[in-house]
């Protein structure tokens, strides 16, 4: 969903360093392909808004239903005022499903277009051969280029492994040198990049218990970060030694 959001970054990476930019520009068709991602990235913004805005809404429903619930309790102290507020909550609550329903509908419609979206996004993404981890595979190419590893032994994929009777999923591995890293689009707290940090030092295990070598190098590719997590982030990949690859830094809305 937020591939988008890695381009930024590798924007950033064409301007300032050539041979990076000489490494991706076979893979992204210039700037006929970015303008094309722009538009994507644009359109998803829009979505994601019209969804939020939507789901606003559906808070204040609830509200009012609570609202109409405390009112059914405080017409128990008369018979005669029951039956009175009854009858107009029952008309109240019928013009709620009906917004309820109406908020559904816009929701179905919009979750269709996000539907077609990603399928379009998905389709040009094939056309161009880059996905998410695509972008990171390539990237990590050009670190081990420039270090001198030859592109025969340069092999960056997706793998499983089955490790204690469990798939372990591998988004980034590369067998000589040994590399093993995750990819996601969007890391929101602490706790998950915690988790993330976790899954790679678990995944380097399996890796070096399967090819009895050491990982020489672990990778965390995340596409957006809070810039509340981003610090924290910064400071757990260096501490586990780990080399971390972000795309845009978000400010978490107060």
């Amino acid at each position: 969903m937020s591939e988008a959001s890695l381009e930024d970054q590798f924007l950033e990476l064409l301007k300032k360093n050539e041979k990076f930019r000489l490494a991706v520009a076979s893979y992204l068709g210039y700037n006929e392909i970015l303008r094309k991602l722009s538009e994507h990235d644009e359109k998803f913004n829009s979505i994601l808004e019209e969804i939020k805005l939507l789901r606003e809404d559906q808070n204040k429903l609830w509200e009012n239903q609570n609202k109409l619930w405390e009112e059914v309790r405080a017409l128990r102290e008369g018979q005669k005022r029951l039956w009175e507020e009854v009858k107009a909550l029952r008309e109240e609550q019928n013009r709620l499903w009906e917004g309820q329903n109406r908020l559904w509908e816009s929701q179905n419609r919009l979750w269709k277009e996000v539907k077609y979206l990603r399928a379009e996004v998905d389709s040009f993404g094939k056309a161009v051969g880059r996905t998410l981890e695509d972008y990171t595979a390539a990237f990590v190419r050009v670190i081990l280029e420039d270090k001198g590893y030859s592109k025969e032994k340069v092999n960056i994929r997706k793998t499983t492994i089955i490790h204690d009777n469990k798939i372990v999923e591998i988004d980034i591995f590369n067998e000589d040198p040994l590399i093993v890293g995750e990819v996601t689009t969007y890391l929101d707290t602490v706790e998950q990049a915690k988790e993330e940090i976790n899954k790679i030092l678990y995944d380097k295990e399996v890796v070096e218990r399967k090819f009895k070598r050491k990982v020489e190098m672990k990778i965390l590719a995340v596409a957006n970060v809070p810039s509340n997590v981003l610090e924290e982030l910064k400071k757990l990949t260096e501490d586990n030694e780990i080399t971390f690859i972000f795309g845009r830094e978000l400010v978490q809305e107060i």
